[in-house]
């Protein structure tokens, strides 16, 4: 886990999306309190993302604002789609957010989990729930694999990150080994190793990998690096001409059911509090299951259990900042991570 004090807003419940203007939030962290948000960044942040709100269909819309001052979650979805397609999502994360503590969990559900596909009438991989019915089959079908609830969701597609990462200059990756896809029904590519700065294919090629060892655990991880990464390198971004362009091109391959108001609201929430995040990835076995002996990720139940309690506890409003783990992890004797940066 990655403690993530030098940042001074984050606003994790939106994706990429708002974690890049977390990342120029705090490049510029000099002019931006609570007030000089609403100056600097609150109208560009409502125009670019005014398409980007979409209520999923199967639940009741609510013409108030979402509360965010209470422990909410939020499923995350890093979709990798190309040209019109819906694509599937390669990243699912899991999200508790605790805006009046500032503590953030972050569950990341390895892309072939092999579980219920609520409305397809079929055990399947995790990640063919959003090609198959969208936000609204993939919410639902984690919610039944967690056995918790999700109040909000956000998709972005990857291929956005293309031109952030460009627009950013690159960013950095922890590529120690030349990776190389060359699997005879794989993508074919290249990304050399050791390089200072990689661009935006070069980035997306990083996370699509899917050669290694690891397989799915491993591919999971790479997306959680990923983002931490873009993170880092919007925090250095100090051309302020730039920050419409960079909130354009997210605005443009993001969805949500948070308005933008109250992605505002929760930027200056953010702004006052320090935060915490805490990560976490599924356990399991992969193998090889059914008639057409396919690859599958098969959750270990005793984890899944200990995750389903973690969720409870991190959504309970009367849980101290002393008992907010991971499973397998003691809880802490000292509140750590809401320090001022």
């Amino acid at each position: 886990m990655r403690n993530y004090r030098r940042l001074k807003i984050i606003i994790v419940s939106t994706v990429a999306a708002v974690l890049i203007l977390a990342g120029v939030g705090y490049a510029n962290r000099g002019a931006l309190s609570a007030w000089g948000y609403d100056i600097f960044l609150s109208d560009k942040v409502e125009a670019s993302f005014q398409n980007s709100y979409q209520p999923l269909t199967d639940r009741p819309v609510s013409e108030a604002l979402p509360q965010i001052d209470k422990p909410f979650s939020m499923l995350l979805l890093g979709v990798d789609a190309r040209g019109k397609e819906r694509g599937r999502s390669d990243t699912m994360i899991y999200t508790v957010v605790r805006p009046q503590d500032g503590n953030v969990l972050m569950v990341s559900i390895p892309r072939d989990t092999y579980t219920d596909i609520v409305g397809k009438g079929k055990m399947d991989k995790i990640t063919h729930a959003f090609a198959f019915g969208g936000a609204e089959m993939a919410v639902n079908s984690v919610e039944k694999l967690l056995d918790a609830p999700i109040d909000h969701y956000a998709t972005i597609n990857f291929q956005g990150f293309i031109k952030v990462v460009d627009t950013l200059g690159g960013i950095h990756l922890p590529i120690g080994k030349d990776i190389v896809n060359k699997g005879a029904d794989h993508e074919k590519f290249t990304v050399k190793a050791n390089k200072d700065s990689y661009t935006g294919v070069e980035a997306l090629n990083y996370v699509r990998y899917r050669e290694d060892a690891g397989g799915d655990t491993s591919r999971t991880e790479r997306n959680r690096v990923f983002l931490e990464e873009l993170i880092h390198s919007a925090s250095s971004l100090q051309q302020w001409n730039k920050i419409p362009e960079v909130l354009d091109i997210v605005g443009d391959n993001f969805a949500t059911d948070l308005p933008p108001e109250s992605m505002n609201a929760l930027a200056k929430q953010f702004l006052q509090t320090g935060h915490e995040i805490q990560s976490y990835t599924l356990k399991g076995t992969g193998k090889r299951m059914g008639s057409q002996n396919l690859w599958y990720y098969v959750s270990d139940e005793d984890d899944l259990n200990q995750v389903r309690a973690t969720i409870a506890s991190w959504l309970n409003p009367e849980t101290s900042v002393s008992e907010l783990t991971t499973p397998n992890k003691p809880e802490s004797t000292t509140q750590s991570g809401n320090d001022a940066a």
